[in-house]
């Protein structure tokens, strides 16, 4: 059931008994299906359950919730690096099962490798994509992404001799350089300073608006979901009163009003901010609504 309340703000109220992945043009596939996911390591306390949600092409969703609500988990399910105990996802008609090329996926730590150059970090992942491709062709495309992200000067540097920041660009051009249908990213500016995850959050932009990429990440900063996001969906924990066990799951989806060409530093002008933001922050303490 969705709600509109007065000051804009799209809420998704999930039951037991709705599927969220619905949408209100049916006739519509979504390019990504979460459908009924659980994951349990013991059977009568599944870390989440009935996780139903769905993603369209070109958009930015951002899932957040308290540590151990299984954020991670499901991310690494949508990458196919890991199983889920029930249920399944659908990704452009296809069963998710396994890593995949089509799914690009960037570390809080950077994951690049420390002999390599940085031109050499994002060509390996080129010349898995493309084998077939010339070295001036893999070049040329390795060349692109880094200048996409600010490090044409840095291409022949190793990461030793990078920041924190520009080893990240260097994983977001990786994964923007394989050209994936969809992006995955678990919480990849958390360990970096404020100054940098913002100039970096605004290059993502940027870069998403112009590759009409399909993203779906991980954060704990409730500004960087309201600046990035089209939609955020937030988790809650499992919870055992008594005996009585309540596996976690998705406790709402809520759609981001806010003007699309919205930049950090003017998120606070704008209409409809706080109250997006509050609604965020009071579910994170426990606020009921």
């Amino acid at each position: 059931m969705w709600n509109e309340s007065p000051q804009g703000l799209v809420v998704a109220e999930l039951s037991n008994n709705e599927n969220m992945s619905k949408k209100s043009n049916a006739s519509e596939t979504p390019f990504l299906q979460v459908q009924s996911l659980c994951k349990y390591y013991v059977l009568e306390k599944p870390i989440f359950a009935d996780v139903n949600f769905t993603i369209n092409k070109g958009e930015f969703v951002c899932i957040i919730g308290h540590s151990g609500c299984g954020k991670t988990t499901i991310l690494n399910v949508l990458a196919g690096l890991d199983t889920a105990s029930e249920g399944y996802v659908i990704m452009d008609g296809r069963e998710v099962k396994g890593p995949s090329l089509e799914r690009g996926v960037v570390f809080q730590s950077h994951a690049l490798m420390p002999w390599f150059t940085v031109r050499q970090n994002i060509a390996f992942a080129v010349k898995s994509r493309w084998p077939q491709w010339s070295s001036n062709q893999i070049n040329t495309h390795v060349e692109k992404f880094v200048s996409m992200v600010g490090l044409s000067h840095s291409i022949e540097k190793k990461p030793s001799e990078l920041s924190g920041g520009m080893k990240q660009r260097v994983g977001i051009a990786r994964a923007f350089s394989i050209q994936p249908k969809m992006l995955l990213l678990d919480e990849p500016f958390g360990a970096l300073d404020a100054l940098t995850r913002g100039t970096i959050q605004e290059e993502l932009i940027g870069i998403v608006r112009d590759t009409h990429q399909t993203v779906f990440m991980i954060t704990h900063d409730v500004d960087e979901a309201i600046l990035l996001a089209d939609k955020i969906v937030l988790m809650k924990n499992a919870v055992q009163i008594e005996g009585s066990y309540t596996p976690g799951g998705v406790a709402e989806i809520l759609t981001n009003t806010l003007p699309k060409s919205r930049k950090r530093a003017e998120l606070h002008h704008l209409d409809g901010y706080y109250e997006l933001r509050n609604h965020i922050v009071d579910f994170l303490i426990g606020i009921e609504h």
